[in-house]
């Protein structure tokens, strides 16, 4: 049980497996909808990247703060490349083929500004495993769980992670999206 279980939170983020994570731990929050830019530098390292973007967000919401806020990035990637939301069909494929057999690493930043503007930051990584996956398998993935909101082109909680994910180091509420886990404690100390 959180320290303050009365406290309302704010969450800027569209993804309903943020909002489900979150309504299953109990806590009280309300969604906006956050336009940030999900851009970072070149040069920053791929463990750093989910972290800036969130913190951006954080800082990005120009309402007066009366609640405070959570704002998280996911990235996947892949032997040092980062593997985003997929723009279309094409590129789903091109990323789940290249992920097929192979670990990779996802990333999620997550931040929590408080009413005094202060903003703690933290990121987890999880370790996934996909099996060897036939085309014909990555086709009706997409063609009937279309992956396009999501980093590296899959959701481990739907078909994808049941039937492809051979092994898991680490959070798997992370790779949904937001490392539960983390985030309690986060919220208890601040």
């Amino acid at each position: 049980m959180l320290n303050n279980n009365n406290q309302h939170y704010i969450l800027a983020s569209k993804s309903p497996r943020r909002h489900e994570l979150l309504r299953g731990m109990g806590i009280n929050f309300e969604v906006v909808d956050l336009d940030a830019d999900e851009s970072y530098p070149s040069d920053l390292p791929c463990h750093e990247v989910a972290a800036y973007i969130s913190r951006n967000k954080a800082q990005a919401y120009l309402e007066a703060i009366t609640k405070p806020i959570i704002t998280a990035d996911t990235i996947v990637v892949l032997n040092n490349e980062i593997l985003g939301k997929p723009k279309d069909k094409t590129e789903a494929t091109t990323m789940l083929k290249k992920l097929s057999g192979c670990t990779h690493q996802v990333y999620t930043g997550v931040s929590i500004r408080n009413v005094n503007n202060h903003i703690h930051t933290f990121t987890d990584c999880t370790e996934v495993t996909f099996r060897e996956v036939l085309d014909q398998e990555i086709a009706f993935y997409i063609d009937n769980f279309h992956p396009f909101d999501k980093a590296g082109s899959y959701g481990i909680q739907d078909w994808w992670g049941l039937v492809v994910v051979s092994n898991i180091v680490g959070s798997y509420t992370n790779v949904m999206g937001l490392p539960t886990e983390k985030l309690y404690q986060a919220l208890n100390r601040i």
